[in-house]
C-alpha cells in the first residue's frame, strides 16, 4: 500500500470513490459501515491539491482505496457548516487553548473502499495526512454528523480523537472532535519522514 499526497490526475477515482460512498449514492447495505456526508466537487479537490496540499490518498497498486482531506480553515470558508465551526472557534477550548484559525485546522472528510475497512489503512492514511499537517498546526478539528456511528467510533476508539462537543448546524446533530498533532496516530504502521 502506498500513502502519498492527490495529483490532479487522481481527481476523476477520488471522484468515483467519493460517489460510491456518498450519503445519496450510497448502498444501504453499505451504509451502515459508513458513508461521507459532504459532497465535493472536483474543481474543490482540484483547489485542496493546489492551495494547500491536503489530499492523502492511499493506492493499491493503481487502485485508489482511500482519501483523507485537511485544509486551513479559509480553504473550508465558503461553505456554511464550516463558518459556523469558524464563529464557534473562540468559544472552544482544547488542550488547554483556545481555538482559532492559526492554532487549529479542519481534517475530514475521508472516505475508504469497503473492501479495505478494518485493514491498517484507516491509521495509515490519517498517520500521513497529520505528518504533514503537524508542520503547520498544533490541532486537528474534525467533526462527524451523529447519524453515522461507524465514523464516530473508527475516529474515537481506533485513532484516538477526542470528543470536544457536539453542535446542531441545519437541523444535523454533530460530534466535534479534535487531535493533538504532536501524538503518532495509534494502530500506524507507517514511518514518515515529514521535513
Amino acid at each position: 500500500m502506498i500513502y502519498r499526497n492527490a495529483t490532479l490526475i487522481d481527481i476523476p477515482h477520488i471522484s468515483k470513490l467519493q460517489e460510491q460512498y456518498h450519503i445519496s449514492t450510497v448502498s444501504e447495505e453499505d451504509k451502515v459501515d459508513g458513508f461521507v456526508t459532504t459532497l465535493f466537487t472536483e474543481s474543490q479537490f482540484k483547489d485542496l491539491i493546489e492551495k494547500e496540499n491536503g489530499l492523502a490518498i492511499a493506492c493499491d497498486g493503481d487502485r485508489i482505496v482511500a482519501y483523507a482531506m485537511a485544509g486551513s480553515w479559509e480553504y473550508w470558508s465558503a461553505c456554511p457548516l464550516f463558518q459556523h465551526m469558524i464563529k464557534d472557534l473562540p468559544n472552544t477550548k482544547y488542550l488547554a487553548q483556545v481555538l482559532s484559525t492559526e492554532n487549529s485546522y479542519q481534517y475530514g472528510p475521508i472516505c475508504i473502499h469497503k473492501d479495505y475497512r478494518g485493514t491498517e489503512v484507516l491509521p495509515n492514511i490519517f498517520e500521513f495526512s497529520r505528518a504533514q499537517m503537524s508542520k503547520r498546526y498544533p490541532i486537528m478539528i474534525t467533526f462527524i454528523n451523529q447519524i453515522n456511528p461507524r465514523s464516530y467510533y473508527s475516529h474515537t476508539k481506533k485513532l484516538g480523537l477526542d470528543l470536544i462537543k457536539t453542535f446542531e448546524f441545519n437541523n444535523n446533530q454533530y460530534y466535534e472532535l479534535g487531535y493533538d498533532m504532536s501524538k503518532k496516530t495509534k494502530g500506524s504502521s507507517i514511518f514518515l519522514s515529514i521535513n
